[in-house]
């Protein structure tokens, strides 16, 4: 009882009622032993912060007058302030000045000072008005609110945007039941955070099975068996997130999530199509918060770099992007966009839908059932004097020519189409009824794109192929006759055993010259165009990932998997 023997010796504890003293110290053994005295009336609180000021070599401070820094209390674990009864009243040069009642408690002052960076510097003060003023400036409740607010953070990592409503259906009280919301709330957010582009719910005789979209392949998620009691409700659940009627189980049926994974915007396209085993749910992730438009993290190198922003800054034609589902068209041309837009230039768009927002950008979205087509919506956009237009897809002929009358009339346009390599650009324009002139004469450049694996940076190892295991096609030696090193993942946690993490895009760039206008207007085959453009420098998609291959980017298997059927 070393403070009671300091308070004997000091006399500010009788004699007689020391004995009484210890007993109550000795009962509340989870409490400082002063706390206990001043509860008990054994001492007054000057006297007793005098003497422990001067045991402790600490100035006391009276909280009743001293003025509080504000700045200081910003930023604070609540926390901790509130279970440890600290209170910070001034910061300067990396010092917190920190107010506590309980000099004893060197603990709480070390946790401060790991959680804020800052050295703490310990004054006495009232643990009353140290209370006081921590709800004074924190607010009642707040060490409550704290820990509520640090629950949800730590156990539900979702948080939706728009707010959903259910019936009073039996269908409608499983799906919102906890259990049913934090397991379909911990399958997107486990998606989010493993990249995945895409999450495939499917129901199957034995049961239900999810897989992740993840750098374009699907990877099977390992389930509990357990799990097959809650598809009906988790599929019910993800039909009332996305606004759909969850009775309606024989028609196909689409929407939309707006959700807040762990602070980034995720936005989520709901597609339900009814299958022989139950419905089957495809979702589209659109995570805002990692998309980066920007050509440098596009993939395109050297002159293949070079030749496309000479393209983009032309003041009018058209530019076409093109490639099947899923190889980042529009994340090139929106990269594009951004590259070029200024104050100085109008850029209007029309989507479908709009899939990221981008400031400074004009954006429509198409409605087809109310005429608002592609079309339509390009007829009336030129009347709002734009410089640059980008077109979502040229799918018909009336979209087609509208885009080539909007780039005769002196404005550049960003457009998309499906085709497996860039001189079938013009063959699929022609065939969809363009005359050929037309065509030849508007369109300056067509990229063809695919997206390929890169190397997990985590585990890539350098190697020596053996060169009877690389493709017929691929390069024999380097540029300077070195020795070929080439480079892939071993597999570890970061790429999940598979080697690569991430992709890049392999580019086929082919520029319009005054030959291959005469061939397409000649309405000559693709492959013809294909070998003039060839001549006049073009790389083909598996030339340019055989380069990103060299380069460590990405390896032969990936390139050989992505371009199968493209060997020249």
């Amino acid at each position: 009882m070393t403070l009671l023997d300091s308070l004997a010796r000091r006399g500010l504890i009788a004699r007689d009622d020391l004995n009484r003293a210890e007993v109550a110290v000795a009962a509340a053994p989870d409490k400082p032993a002063h706390f206990t005295l001043l509860e008990k009336g054994f001492i007054k609180e000057e006297p007793l912060y005098d003497m422990l000021a001067d045991e402790f070599g600490l100035p006391f401070v009276d909280l009743t007058t001293a003025t509080i820094d504000t700045q200081a209390l910003v930023g604070m674990p609540q926390k901790l302030v509130h279970r440890r009864n600290i209170l910070p009243i001034a910061k300067q040069n990396g010092t917190l000045v920190v107010a506590t009642g309980d000099p004893y408690d060197a603990y709480a002052l070390d946790e401060l000072s790991t959680l804020t960076g800052l050295t703490v510097q310990p004054v006495l003060g009232s643990p009353r008005e140290i209370s006081r003023l921590i709800k004074q400036h924190f607010g009642v409740g707040g060490d409550t609110v704290a820990a509520l607010a640090e629950e949800a953070t730590a156990k539900d990592d979702l948080e939706l945007l728009e707010d959903i409503e259910a019936d009073d259906s039996e269908l409608a009280k499983q799906a919102s039941e906890a259990s049913v919301v934090k397991l379909v709330n911990q399958i997107l957010v486990e998606a989010a955070n493993e990249r995945a582009s895409d999450i495939h719910i499917e129901q199957e005789e034995t049961g239900i099975k999810i897989r992740y979209r993840i750098d374009g392949l699907l990877q099977e998620q390992r389930l509990p068996p357990e799990i097959n009691r809650f598809q009906a409700a988790i599929v019910s659940r993800l039909k009332i997130m996305a606004r759909l009627n969850i009775a309606e189980k024989r028609l196909p049926q689409d929407g939309r999530i707006k959700m807040k994974v762990q602070g980034r915007e995720v936005d989520v396209r709901v597609s339900i199509i009814p299958m022989s085993h139950g419905e089957g749910i495809v979702m589209r992730l659109l995570d805002k918060g990692r998309m980066v438009f920007n050509l440098k993290n596009i993939g395109m190198y050297g002159e293949t770099d070079r030749v496309f922003r000479q393209l983009i800054d032309r003041p009018h034609g058209i530019v076409i992007v093109t490639g099947p589902t899923g190889s980042g068209k529009s994340t090139t041309l929106y990269s594009a966009l951004n590259e070029v837009k200024s104050e100085t230039v109008k850029i209007i768009t029309v989507e479908d839908p709009v899939e990221y927002q981008q400031a400074g950008i004009c954006q429509i979205q198409t409605h087809a059932k109310i005429g608002l087509t592609f079309s339509a919506a390009l007829r009336s956009i030129l009347r709002h004097d734009p410089d640059i237009i980008l077109i979502g897809e040229m799918r018909d002929k009336e979209t087609s020519e509208a885009a080539i009358q909007a780039s005769l009339t002196g404005h550049l346009v960003f457009s998309t189409l499906h085709t497996n390599d860039a001189p079938s650009a013009f063959t699929r324009l022609i065939d969809m009824g363009v005359e050929p002139f037309l065509v030849a004469s508007t369109v300056e450049g067509i990229m063809a794109q695919r997206l390929v694996r890169t190397c997990c940076p985590d585990c890539k190892t350098e190697y020596a192929p053996d060169p009877d295991d690389l493709p017929i096609d691929f390069p024999k030696a380097t540029a300077d006759g070195s020795p070929l090193k080439l480079w892939k993942g071993t597999g570890c946690r970061s790429c999940r055993q598979s080697g690569y993490r991430g992709r890049t895009g392999i580019h086929e760039l082919l520029v319009n010259t005054d030959l291959i206008r005469d061939l397409v207007v000649q309405r000559v085959n693709s492959s013809v165009i294909r070998l003039e453009a060839l001549k006049n420098g073009m790389r083909t998609l598996r030339q340019d990932g055989w380069g990103k291959t060299l380069m460590g980017r990405t390896t032969a298997d990936e390139v050989g998997r992505v371009t199968a059927g493209d060997v020249s």
